[in-house]
């Protein structure tokens, strides 16, 4: 499996921006692909998944802002950012995880400025 993911930039505080991951390879439907995303100096950290293709599960901190989909024909997953903030600002990593086996994107940078 390979996950090209694009869409990263900057952006203004309050901005959007959208991030696709498309993936190739043998890709299951039932499946667990997302965004993850690190920010200097801190762990990769959890932002919005999809699980087995229907039930979305997103980080408190992106809730109402942040909205995670899927488009199963092109094996793509998009995330939709709204009303992005400086604290946004990391490299945004697409995962995708099947049969006990993950895979990760070459990641994505989002710089949010104030």
């Amino acid at each position: 499996v390979q996950l090209q993911a694009s869409g990263g930039g900057l952006v203004q505080a309050g901005g959007s921006l959208r991030l696709s991951c498309a993936a190739s390879g043998s890709i299951f439907s039932l499946n667990y692909m997302g965004w993850y995303r690190q920010a200097p100096g801190k762990e990769r950290e959890l932002v919005a998944v999809i699980i087995g293709g229907n039930k979305s599960i997103y980080a408190d901190s992106v809730k109402g802002r942040f909205t995670v989909s899927r488009d199963s024909a092109k094996n793509t997953v998009y995330l939709q950012m709204n009303s992005l903030k400086p604290e946004d600002t990391a490299v945004y990593y697409c995962r995708y995880t099947a049969y006990a086996r993950t895979y990760w994107g070459q990641g994505t940078l989002v710089t949010v400025s104030s």
